[in-house]
Formats: structure tokens, sequence, C-alpha cells
């Protein structure tokens, strides 16, 4: 930890934050660029924005050029199947789509595509049994670990005992609503993983998952009791979740190459 109570990155190490949101979701009201100034007050040397179905925010954010940290475009995508985190992002996937297309949307791009909080008892992910979720492990780059925002501890052990039966990277991520969460978890890792191919060579240096490369902190519950003011307030504003692509209607998906993990 550096002096100030924030992690201490050195040249070859970076502390990544895979998942937090701002003001661009329906759920949070959070400034793009407050939440990017105190991941980076925190230590975080590479924080994505993976606001509800769109990237706005993180464009945002990524365009303001903040010092000292950079920002990865990405999205929490709501599938058919439940949700999943889409990373490296040009332009947004719209939610609604077969978990399969999804994932093609996001390689189509570049993209990693991560599972989140995948056994939290009040939020989706994809799959609707533990052996889905296995089986969709292969298709995805990594699994939240440690999600900051997963109330109850098995959820969490569930997803790192994933991780490990899967081989897979299993990372640590604050889940943030607000710049009291941000960065409050993240992940440890050796070299720079400001680009996919970088991303993926980090975490391929990562045992699934590390104990001591997962920064498993929290902020306060009351922070939580925002998040349903966050919606309403939100909602008043117009700014309410992206709807869903009608069921058969998934558009065209460009040259996907697949679905599965890049080599």
């Amino acid at each position: 930890m550096g002096d100030d109570g924030g992690f201490a990155p050195t040249p070859r190490v970076a502390f990544v934050d895979l998942h937090c949101h701002t003001s661009a979701s329906f759920d949070s009201l959070a400034d793009p660029l407050k939440v990017v100034r105190a991941a980076r007050d925190r230590g975080i040397t590479h924080l994505a924005i993976t606001d509800h179905d769109r990237i706005d925010g993180a464009v945002r954010a990524r365009d303001a050029g903040i010092e000292g940290i950079t920002v990865i475009i990405g999205e929490e995508v709501k599938t058919a199947g439940g949700d999943l985190i889409c990373l490296f992002l040009e332009e947004a996937i719209p939610p609604g789509l077969t978990v399969p297309e999804t994932i093609a949307r996001a390689r189509a791009q570049g993209g990693l595509v991560g599972i989140p909080h995948p056994f939290d008892r009040h939020r989706g992910s994809v799959g609707k049994a533990e052996d889905e979720i296995r089986a969709l492990a292969g298709l995805v780059d990594w699994v939240e670990a440690f999600n900051a925002r997963v109330v109850f501890r098995e959820g969490n052990e569930r997803a790192a005992e994933l991780a490990r039966a899967a081989g897979i990277p299993g990372v640590a991520v604050s889940d943030a609503h607000s710049t009291l969460e941000v960065g409050m978890a993240a992940t440890r890792l050796d070299g720079d993983p400001s680009t996919p191919a970088g991303l993926l060579a980090a975490l391929a240096g990562l045992a699934a998952p590390a104990d001591e490369e997962l920064v498993r902190g929290r902020a306060t519950y009351f922070v939580r009791v925002v998040t349903p003011v966050a919606k309403l307030v939100n909602r008043a504003r117009g700014n309410g979740r992206v709807a869903s692509a009608p069921v058969g209607q998934t558009g065209q998906t460009g040259a996907t190459g697949g679905t599965g993990r890049p080599q």
C-alpha cells in the first residue's frame, strides 16, 4: 500500500478493476470523471467502466485523458441468458441477444469477455445452473472470483472454485456504483493490461485465482442504499434501462471469428 492508503504500483505491476459503473448506468449517479479520479487516487492503474448495456460513459471518461490511469471501454451486457462483461469495445452490444452471439460480437471488435458475479443470489449471470456456467467458462477470458457487491461469502467462494476448476483466471472487482466503492477490490497483474493482448498476457500469468493477487476490499454496505435511489432518479431523468432486442431480431453479427477464447 502507498503512503496515502492506496495501492503502490511499480512500472511492471498494474492494479486493475475490471467492473464498475457510472451515471450512464440506470442504477448509478456517479459522474464518470469522478469515478476515474477516485480509482486513480486509490492506486488503480487500469479501470474498466462497464455500464449496463451502453458505453457512452466509458467513452467520455477515456476521452477526458485523466493522467495516471488507463480507462478501458467496457459494457455489462444483459444477454438472454444473463450478464456478461465485455471489454475493449468500440461500439455497444445491444442487450437481449443470446450468450454466443453476444460473445461473438465482442470478439468481432477484438474484445475480451468475462463472467460477472456467477453465483450471486440476487443478480443474474450467464447460466441458470452451475453446470451451465461451467460449460460457458471455456468461452470466456476470466471469472469474477471476488465481486465486492456479492453479499454472501458463499457466492464468491463458489466463483473462485469455478475459476480453479475451469483453469481460467479469477479476478477481483469492485462492481462499484459510486466513487466510494471504486477500486476497493482489484487484481494485481504483472505487465501492461492496456490492450486486449496485454490483458490476456497479464491474466495468463495469474494463477486461478491466486489469493495474493486479489485485493478483496469492500466499501460500507451503506452505500448500497443509494442504488434504488439512483434507479428512481435516473428513471425520472429518462435514463432507464436500455431495452432488450426483440426475440429473434439480432441484426448482423459481422465477421465474428467464432465465440471461443483468443489464443
